[in-house]
């Protein structure tokens, strides 16, 4: 029963990121006007604005002037339903599905503002990476290498403050190699190879999951925007010398990826 109450709570926090996603990258008040039509901008209706539901009503046309609403509304819905849904149910009505909720919603909204505009807005990464610091008070990162470099220092930790270093050190350590990889192709090439929202992102990231997410996060981006970035490129006959890729996309699904298997993949590469 939480997990499908989870579900329905997920759908709305889905509706309300699609509205993130489309002002914050414009610079505009997520707060107001009320929600409308970006085609002929009359303000929807409540009964037009029920997640998943309405978009199938009204067959994914807006009421008023019947242009196609995008295809990525009840998609930003029913994925972060699901993820809260997932999240409960694997890890039961906890601050550590709360704490993990928050995460991939955050992640969700990132993903589809870069895909769209190839912006990653400032309320999302910086934003986020002060919540997961605040976060980390309550819920415990699972990581140890904060703790492991303080005790060079003969330094011990121990309780909340352990978990809010590990935020930090997962922040702050993948941030600095991620902007050093940019400065240093930016001196090679003399043009920008990677934008200062992906630094940023990847911080979010490390504060919520530790350095071990996040460095597992920039591998899984890393390949797979490599990949699937340069077969996108060369089916649609682009060049790969301009085109700019959305590369916080991929970071964000890879750390969608790190949050739900990372352990189980982190344990498995520890074991061996």
């Amino acid at each position: 029963m939480e997990a499908i109450l989870a579900f329905l709570f997920g759908l709305l926090a889905g509706s309300f990121l699609n509205v993130c996603i489309h002002r914050w990258p414009r610079g505009r008040s997520v707060m107001k006007p009320r929600s409308h039509c970006v085609r002929c901008r009359q303000t929807i209706a409540w009964y037009d604005n029920i997640p998943l539901v309405s978009y199938a009503v009204l067959r994914g046309r807006c009421r008023h002037c019947g242009k196609r609403i995008s295809v990525r509304y009840p998609l930003v819905e029913l994925i972060t339903g699901l993820l809260f849904f997932y999240f409960v149910f694997t890890l039961g009505p906890t601050p550590a599905a709360l704490k993990m909720c928050i995460f991939t919603a955050m992640l969700v909204a990132l993903m589809f503002c870069d895909l769209e505009k190839r912006i990653l807005p400032d309320e999302l990464t910086v934003g986020g990476a002060l919540v997961g610091f605040v976060l980390a008070l309550f819920v415990p990162v699972p990581d140890i290498t904060a703790s492991a470099l303080l005790w060079v220092f003969g330094v011990e930790l121990g309780g909340t403050l352990e978990s809010l270093a590990e935020s930090v050190c997962g922040a702050l350590l993948p941030a600095l190699v991620l902007w050093g990889g940019g400065w240093l192709y930016y001196k090679l090439r003399h043009r920008e190879g990677l934008g200062f929202g992906d630094v940023k992102l990847i911080a979010m990231v490390g504060s919520f999951l530790g350095l071990r997410g996040a460095l597992l996060t920039l591998i899984l981006g890393s390949i797979c925007g490599s990949v699937l970035g340069y077969g996108y490129i060369k089916a649609t006959g682009k060049d790969a010398s301009t085109y700019e890729l959305p590369f916080g996309t991929f970071l964000g699904a890879a750390a969608l990826a790190a949050a739900i298997v990372g352990p189980t993949v982190l344990g498995w590469y520890g074991g061996l």
